[in-house]
């Protein structure tokens, strides 16, 4: 299992609402899920860019991580996740 970190400052809310709708089942493809997400993250240490929104991805491993981000048939749906505002995805190994 590995994991990823996706942060969002959002300039559009009706975009997320929209992706999301779509998200879970795109994730589920590659065998991934939302493990946790929040609109109200708090820093813990030090003085991090708090994001508007943040969840914690899982995929069984990097290659699917990395299947789901690059799936030509998805490009549309990570488009509308980057027009919803300044969005980041960190994977964690």
């Amino acid at each position: 299992m590995i994991y990823a970190v996706f942060k969002a400052r959002v300039t559009d809310p009706a975009a997320l609402a929209t992706y999301r709708e779509q998200a879970g089942a795109a994730l589920a493809r590659h065998g991934g899920k939302v493990e946790a997400a929040t609109p109200a993250a708090s820093a813990l240490d030090g003085t991090p860019d708090i994001p508007d929104v943040a969840a914690v991805l899982s995929f069984p491993d990097a290659a699917a991580a990395r299947a789901w981000i690059d799936d030509p048939t998805l490009a549309d749906l990570h488009a509308l996740r980057r027009s919803a505002g300044k969005t980041e995805i960190l994977l964690l190994g």
